[in-house]
């Protein structure tokens, strides 16, 4: 039966309860940036490495892997909500375990076949993707079960940043190309640094639950503006960095405008400062940002990439 009902963002819905709710597990926002990140790092190897002509299906294998990607993100959903219940249960009570709509071990079995497909898929599409999707793989999964890295402070930001950062950026880079090229290796590292003290921002509204369970995140261990001035120098110097690394010729010369990323970096910061209790998308807005400015920094690697390549792009004297 269909129920009108509002969903936790206050938008109404027309949709079954256990629909919604299987919907709600996976968290569908939080799929956007591997696919379409995914989707331009592919695109950017594809043309860095001269392969578009002689690769007719090309299109074919981006939708792919770029799915293949998007649904590690949606089976470690899936697993850290099944072994958060406490912990949503006090902060995120309207999650459709805690309302009783999926079952723990419900969810739990969606995420395993997820993860099963997702690398009986990678596979098959070379052999450097699987290895990179096998190694993201047992970084969420040990992230949320035994040894369970998300309840070791520090180490957990450090288990998120990898994956997300590192690995997913050579995973989407490995499907054409070379991933321990200079370009990708780089970026990629970029990427998992400022996740290294970006994802603080996805404690901040669990900040209560985690300490009662036993979690220890920056948030909950020195409070929110002292880890804000913790996390602020690998959210900025990254960027700050870029056009050193284009002068020493680690980096291409047009890949400079990616320093530019510092500015939506110290908005970051300042929204950790500021500490809004307002939410978007099940989060604090200093959250969304942070998910925006890494999904729009792969896109603008990507897209400085494929014009660089084609001459469309000055090369800058540093």
């Amino acid at each position: 039966m269909k129920l009108t009902m509002k969903d936790p963002y206050g938008k109404t819905r027309i949709l079954s309860p256990r629909i919604r709710g299987y919907i709600d597990l996976l968290r569908p926002f939080t799929l956007l940036a591997p696919i379409f990140v995914s989707m331009f790092i592919m695109f950017a190897s594809l043309i860095y490495n001269n392969k578009l002509e002689t690769t007719p299906d090309w299109w074919v294998t981006i939708a792919q892997a770029s799915l293949t990607l998007a649904l590690i993100n949606a089976a470690s959903n899936s697993l850290n909500q099944a072994t958060d219940v406490e912990a949503d249960t006090i902060s995120k009570p309207y999650r459709p375990i805690p309302r009783g709509i999926v079952g723990r071990d419900e969810a739990q079995s969606i995420a395993f076949i997820l993860y099963l497909f997702v690398l009986l898929r990678a596979i098959t599409i070379n052999l450097w993707f699987g290895i990179f999707v096998f190694l993201i793989m047992i970084f969420t999964v040990t992230y949320s079960l035994p040894p369970r890295m998300k309840k070791v402070l520090f180490v957990n930001q450090l288990w998120i940043a990898i994956p997300r950062g590192l690995l997913g950026i050579l995973a989407g880079w490995s499907v054409f190309g070379d991933p321990f090229q200079k370009e990708p290796l780089i970026i990629g590292i970029i990427a998992m640094v400022f996740f290294l003290g970006a994802m603080a921002t996805k404690d901040i509204t669990d900040a209560v639950a985690d300490e009662r369970t036993g979690t220890r995140t920056l948030i909950n261990t020195y409070g929110l503006k002292k880890t804000a001035y913790i996390c602020m120098p690998f959210m900025i110097l990254p960027f700050a960095l870029v056009p050193l690394f284009v002068k020493l010729n680690i980096l291409n010369s047009y890949l400079w405008p990616l320093t530019f990323f510092v500015i939506p970096s110290f908005f970051v910061f300042y929204l950790m400062l500021k500490h809004s209790e307002s939410k978007s998308l099940e989060n604090v807005h200093a959250w969304v940002l942070m998910y925006l400015e890494y999904l729009f920094f792969a896109v603008g690697f990507s897209v400085l990439i494929i014009l660089g390549q084609q001459g469309l792009l000055p090369s800058l004297p540093l």
